[in-house]
C-alpha cells in the first residue's frame, strides 16, 4: 500500500471506494517534482508542491466531503500538465477551483491567469492592476500560497521572491514557456 493510499484510508474513513469521491486526490510526478493534485466537480482544487498530508488536511477542513483516489477525474489534469511541460499547451482548459484561496488571493490569482504565456509581470504591476498599489506584501503572499500552481501561473512574476516550488522550479517553468514561444 502506498503512502497516499494509506493516507486516504486512515484520514477519510467514510470513503469506502463505493462510488466517486467528492474530491479526487492524487499526485503527479513531473519535471518540477511531485505535485499534489485534487479535483472537485468545479475544477482543479490543488496542484501543489506541499506535502500531500498538508494538502489533504486543508481540503478536508476547507472543502469537506469525501476525498479519495479517482484516476478518471485526475487524468485530464495530468494530460494537461504533460502537454504544458512538453511545450504543447499554453493555456490550461481546466477550471481552477479556488476554494482554498482567500478572497484577496482569488483576486490576485485571477489576474495572474491574464498574464500572457512566456511573459512576466511584477508584484507592483499586479498590485496596481487590482487597485491595491500598496499591497505588495499581500500580493506576494497570495502568489506564494497559490493552491493551484502551474495551472494558475504564479511563476510568471519577474521579481525576486519566493515561489512555492522553489527557484529552480520557477526557472524551469519560465524556460519551458520561453522555448515553446520561440518555436
Amino acid at each position: 500500500m502506498s503512502d497516499l493510499e494509506a493516507l486516504l484510508r486512515v484520514t477519510s474513513p467514510t470513503y469506502r471506494g463505493d462510488g466517486p469521491p467528492d474530491i479526487a486526490f492524487g499526485t503527479y510526478a513531473g519535471a518540477v517534482g511531485t505535485l499534489v493534485l485534487a479535483a472537485s466537480n468545479r475544477g482543479v482544487v490543488a496542484c501543489s508542491y506541499e506535502d500531500e498530508h498538508v494538502v489533504f488536511e486543508r481540503i478536508s477542513r476547507v472543502v469537506g466531503g469525501t476525498i479519495g483516489a479517482d484516476a478518471r477525474r485526475l487524468d485530464p489534469v495530468r494530460r494537461e500538465l504533460d502537454a504544458y511541460f512538453s511545450g504543447r499547451l499554453r493555456t490550461f482548459t481546466l477550471s481552477a477551483d479556488l476554494q482554498l484561496a482567500t478572497p484577496f488571493a482569488r483576486t490576485v490569482l485571477k489576474m495572474m491567469v491574464a498574464v500572457p504565456y512566456s511573459t512576466t509581470t511584477t508584484h507592483a504591476a499586479l498590485a496596481e492592476r487590482i487597485g491595491r498599489p500598496q499591497a505588495l506584501h499581500a500580493v506576494s503572499n497570495a502568489l506564494q500560497t497559490n493552491p493551484v500552481c502551474v495551472v494558475v501561473p504564479c511563476h510568471r512574476i519577474a521579481d525576486d521572491g519566493g515561489y512555492a516550488g522553489g527557484a529552480a522550479a520557477k526557472r524551469h517553468l519560465l524556460t519551458v514557456e520561453s522555448r515553446a514561444a520561440a518555436r
